[in-house]
């Protein structure tokens, strides 16, 4: 009886004790889940920041861009326009004076047509400057040629350019920002490089359009450029961000300039 009831109770132990184990490996379990989950959700929630940080740069590139296009749209109206019609309209104001002779009409009337045929010149320019019309209709690579048949016509540059790049590979929107890089680099280099020839590559590769140029003017040094706003790198930095491309952009004294830029796109079946 003794005997019998002995074993009962190392009977009764063990199950005590297996129900404890397993109960201590089901709250193992339930632990383990508990702050792998927890991580999972705290990798994701910091993934969420850095996503809307990214957001937030990509915006405030946005912004500090469409402000220097602006504050440039604008010098250029002051320079081109506002400053010759103030000239068209002193000569009208001379017109009006009763003892004017007709020799000083007519010196003050041919004043005015030339000042007016340099203001629709120049309005055109600018026009043309804010949306090519060969880029709407055309593409980037029409109208990166046309902008460097432009610049070999000045006699001052040799651009050699080359392009592999079927229409449309790129939404319209992301082609004007890569127009507007290659418009800056080259107006960099017409102001400030005394270079004498630039080349120019645009090509679609396998999953991404690749942009390089180059020139072989006297350059500069990166760190002082990057706090110089002559250059306009920063336009340049913030396009590269919106269009999220990779930029790579290289300049010594003595060895011109070298920019890279790689934008992946997705391949449409």
């Amino acid at each position: 009886m003794d005997q019998s009831l002995s074993t009962d109770n190392q009977i009764t132990g063990i199950i005590l004790i297996s129900i404890i184990l397993l109960v201590f490996m089901v709250l193992a379990i339930v632990l383990f889940f508990y702050f792998s989950r927890k991580k999972i959700i705290k990798a994701e929630l910091e993934k969420a920041r850095l996503e809307i940080d990214h957001q937030k740069e990509l915006l405030q590139a946005t912004i500090i861009t469409q402000e220097e296009e602006r504050s440039r749209i604008a010098q250029d109206l002051h320079d081109a326009i506002s400053s010759k019609l103030n000239i068209v309209s002193l000569n009208a104001n001379f017109l009006t004076d009763k003892d004017i002779s007709i020799e000083e009409a007519n010196k003050f009337g041919e004043s005015i047509r030339n000042v007016t045929g340099t203001v629709l010149e120049n309005s055109r320019r600018i026009a043309h400057d804010l949306l090519p019309p060969t880029l709407s209709k055309f593409g980037l690579e029409a109208a990166l040629e046309e902008l460097c048949d432009e610049v070999s016509e000045s006699g001052k540059f040799r651009v050699n350019y080359a392009a592999q790049y079927p229409m449309e590979t790129l939404p319209p929107d992301e082609e004007l920002h890569l127009f507007r890089v290659v418009q800056e680099l080259m107006n960099n280099s017409i102001k400030y490089s005394e270079a004498s020839q630039i080349d120019l590559v645009l090509k679609k590769e396998s999953n991404q359009v690749r942009l390089e140029y180059r020139d072989n003017g006297k350059g500069f040094d990166m760190k002082d450029a990057e706090k110089a706003k002559g250059l306009g790198l920063s336009g340049i930095r913030n396009r590269a961000a919106i269009l999220k491309a990779s930029l790579i952009m290289n300049s010594a004294h003595g060895e011109g300039i070298e920019v890279m830029i790689e934008k992946p796109f997705t391949l449409i079946a």
